[in-house]
């Protein structure tokens, strides 16, 4: 009786947020264009035929929240959650608005981690003292953060990677038999969803550094709540495998710059999404084989987290890790065009 009624609030929640969210995401549109809010292309990185509206990361914020404050009591957790992505949420719109120095963004991505670590929310790990669980968790968060940025890069692709990691993280929350996150998760992937309806190929809109930093806060953080070690002191590599396309999309712009050496903060075409356009692949093709490519890892995401034996965990880690590296060397070879 009980799970039934939790699964009914879940699905509430989310057909809620889907609803504000479709609802919203076309109002601020409209609002930035007319506010003149928008992003122009610039022949080089930004090769769109006209300005395409911002902010739909405010868009999925805005329903993300009003779907929560509909839902349950904030707890400690939820509360810390929603003022650290209300931060680099804030960050985000002001570099969308104008002119952000690196510095500052990084700074307020730090505080907004010392939120999220300040209300409990932190690597928990029986192996790891606190003096190394706080400082990884600052390196997570801030490098997720900033992942979400770096493959904000097509039509769809950001919003359509991280609405399969919500997915997973809400099954991940209900096995572990965490109710609250579980309907954090579902609501984020509610408020994704609405938006790639306007977000998908040919975009009418963008999500913007607002949208990008605050889902990569969001699922950084929802990846460090799971409980993921019960049955095998190796289930850490979960969340790794679920939000492994922004991760492997890191290591590929990190590779490709160094190798040109350029600086790895720097920006450049050299993301796998427009090197598989470049090799011949539609921007469809790319979005739709990134989002089976997601499901695939969320999926493989909770059978880790499920395995019992570590000789079966570290072979599947071992498989990604021999296809990731395999994906960066094969990518190195093709010319942007």
């Amino acid at each position: 009786m009980v799970l039934a009624q939790n699964m009914l609030l879940c699905l509430f929640t989310f057909v809620f947020a889907l609803i504000l969210s479709l609802y919203l995401t076309p109002v601020i549109g409209r609002a930035a264009l007319q506010f003149g809010i928008v992003d122009r292309p610039d022949g080089k990185l930004k090769k769109h035929r006209k300005p395409i509206a911002y902010l739909g990361g405010v868009a999925i914020y805005l329903s993300f929240l009003l779907a929560l404050a509909f839902t349950f009591k904030f707890d400690q957790e939820v509360l810390g959650l929603l003022l650290a992505g209300t931060i680099v949420l804030l960050l985000g719109l002001i570099d969308d608005l104008g002119f952000l120095k690196p510095w500052v963004k990084f700074s307020g991505q730090l505080i907004a981690v010392l939120v999220l670590v300040k209300s409990g929310i932190f690597i928990k790990l029986v192996f790891l003292p606190t003096y190394v669980s706080i400082p990884l968790t600052f390196l997570w968060l801030v490098g997720m953060i900033n992942a979400f940025n770096i493959i904000d890069v097509m039509d769809g692709l950001s919003a359509g990677v991280a609405f399969f990691a919500a997915i997973a993280f809400f099954v991940v929350a209900l096995l572990n038999g965490k109710m609250t996150i579980a309907i954090v998760a579902i609501t984020l992937a509610g408020s994704l969803l609405g938006f790639i309806r306007y977000n998908f190929t040919p975009a009418r809109i963008y999500m913007g550094d607002t949208g990008s930093m605050f889902l990569g806060l969001m699922l950084g953080a929802l990846a460090m709540i799971g409980s993921y070690t019960e049955k095998d002191v190796l289930g850490f590599f979960a969340p790794v495998v679920i939000l492994g396309i922004p991760i492997f999309d890191t290591c590929q712009v990190i590779v490709a710059r160094l190798r040109k050496g350029v600086p790895f903060y720097h920006g450049s075409p050299d993301h796998y999404a427009l090197l598989l356009r470049s090799a011949g692949f539609s921007v469809k093709g790319v979005i739709l084989l990134s989002y089976g490519a997601a499901a695939i890892l969320g999926g493989l995401g909770i059978l880790m987290m499920n395995l019992t034996s570590l000789s079966q965990v570290l072979i599947v880690a071992g498989v990604l890790i021999l296809i990731g590296i395999l994906g960066i060397i094969l990518l190195q070879r093709i010319k942007l065009k």
